[in-house]
């Protein structure tokens, strides 16, 4: 009798680096959604002091992540998923809470720079609007429904497939590096940079430093992001893009995140009222462009905030797709559509950041509470560097870090959890958020546990392990794969 066999769409091979690169250059757009604050509170110095500390921080993690991720090439989910391989042997615990922590850190990134792009076009270009809806609950201004439509059509174009996807990110990428060109050259040029604006400004607790440790934590959501290439892992062609990705990647957000706050800094010092929409870009461009030029430059800088929806709408899926393959969430999510990308999981990327949009009024809330989780997944997954030297001697590792990078990695380890502390118990400093922003974080975490309960008991009809063994070579981790239906061997506690 002849068996029909159905086979299991993949993510395609059809990335090279430079497509890595082009996709990790939405990191400026995260540098855009900062800025001013820094620039208000800290001054110029201290922004660049402070942005390209972070920067820094971020391009020494992207480099350790290098390792894991040539071991772990055909798994998509990122930095999450070489947390879960590390910690799984000590506890199951940490996949599900990294992989949400990651997603919840990308995920908001479409509701947060939808309503910045709404409210930059209403203010620009329909600043005397008066329309609003309103029914008791929901209050949407022309902003919302800006917000809500790029969303869609973020979406839109990374539902249909990589390729779509590929075309609109370059596109977004040359208006973006058009739009930094005149961020960072024109102010000299032009003759509109000044040092007399160029000052820093340390006050509060610890000698100003406790706050300056705060912002290193909120700072993080957009300087740490180079590691987006590594989600990208199974869709390179080969494993070398994915590691020449990773590096040149951060390398940029160093260089970009310096020369930025420093140049555009210049030209408005500190910022009277440094707004959450950032609107001050617009009279930024106006000065040292003029009135149609600084329009078209905003009109740039409009589109790599949509690049960095783009991307985030592509990475949060695919960590969402990624912890489901693991058996670490429901099993709905590790799908792919006929276009072999996660179509599901990005929807639900999608449901969620219009709920926010329709009833969360402050980016900032948004922000802050996002960023437990994602600094906690960073947390997680280089630490998680040190346990797979330590637990998987034997494991292939085509790029291998010197001795010296075990010591670095942790250093780093020490480094992030402070942060993490700190930034997340201090919202009275930062301006980002309240207790119960830290609560609403904290309880994405606590969901993540919840779900992978469910999958593993109701849907997997397993026990819930609070250990696994884990596999010494990849042959050893296939042959466990072929046992259909068995459970993974599980550790006395």
């Amino acid at each position: 009798m002849a068996t029909a066999v159905v086979e299991e769409r993949q993510l395609l091979k059809s990335l090279r680096w430079w497509d890595g690169f082009t996709i990790a250059m939405c990191n400026p757009g995260f540098l855009f959604g900062s800025l001013g604050f820094t620039l208000g509170i800290f001054g110029v110095w201290g922004s660049v002091i402070l942005w390209g500390i972070s920067a820094i921080i971020g391009w020494i993690l992207t480099w350790i992540y290098v390792e894991p991720a040539m071991m772990f090439p055909e798994k998509s989910g990122g930095i999450s998923v070489y947390a879960n391989e590390a910690w799984r042997k000590y506890t199951t615990f940490v996949g599900p809470v990294a992989a949400f922590g990651y997603w919840i850190g990308w995920s908001v990134v479409l509701s947060i720079f939808g309503k910045i792009i709404g409210d930059l076009v209403e203010a620009r270009w329909f600043p005397h609007t008066t329309f609003t809806v309103w029914d008791g609950v929901v209050h949407l201004s022309l902003s919302s429904f800006i917000a809500i439509g790029v969303i869609i059509a973020v979406w839109a174009f990374n539902i249909f497939g990589i390729r779509p996807f590929k075309g609109f990110t370059y596109v977004t990428a040359g208006l973006l590096t058009i739009a930094l060109i005149g961020l960072i050259v024109l102010p000299f040029v032009t003759g509109h940079w000044h040092s007399s604006n160029v000052k820093a400004t340390f006050t509060g607790p610890w000698g100003g430093t406790k706050q300056a440790f705060v912002y290193l934590f909120i700072l993080a959501w957009s300087a740490w992001a180079a590691e987006v290439c590594a989600t990208f892992a199974p869709e390179y062609k080969t494993k070398q893009d994915a590691r020449i990705a990773l590096r040149s990647s951060a390398a940029f957000v160093v260089g970009v995140f310096i020369l930025v706050p420093f140049a555009l800094g210049g030209v408005t010092g500190v910022p009277a009222t440094a707004t959450q929409e950032g609107q001050f870009y617009s009279a930024a461009f106006q000065t040292i462009a003029g009135h149609t030029v600084g329009t078209f430059f905003l009109i740039c800088l409009l589109a790599s905030l949509v690049l960095s929806m783009s991307s985030s709408t592509a990475d949060g899926g695919r960590a969402l797709y990624g912890i489901s393959k693991a058996g670490m969430t429901i099993k709905q999510l590790g799908t792919l559509n006929r276009f072999h990308v996660p179509g599901r999981a990005m929807t639900v990327d999608l449901v969620v950041n219009v709920l926010l949009v329709l009833f969360i009024s402050s980016n900032l809330a948004i922000l802050y509470m996002s960023n437990i989780g994602y600094v906690l997944c960073h947390l997680l997954a280089v630490s998680g560097f040190l346990l797979l030297r330590k637990d998987r001697p034997n494991w292939p590792r085509p790029v291998k870090l010197g001795t010296v990078w075990v010591w670095v990695a942790g250093f780093m380890t020490a480094l992030v959890a402070f942060l993490l502390v700190v930034g997340a118990g201090a919202p009275h400093l930062n301006g980002y958020g309240t207790w119960t922003d830290f609560g609403i974080g904290v309880g994405v975490l606590v969901a993540s546990v919840l779900l992978f309960i469910f999958r593993r008991v109701v849907q997997d009809k397993e026990h819930v392990h609070f250990r696994e063994a884990i596999p010494q070579t990849p042959e050893e981790e296939a042959a466990l794969l072929g046992l259909e239906q068995t459970p993974p061997a599980a550790l006395p506690a």
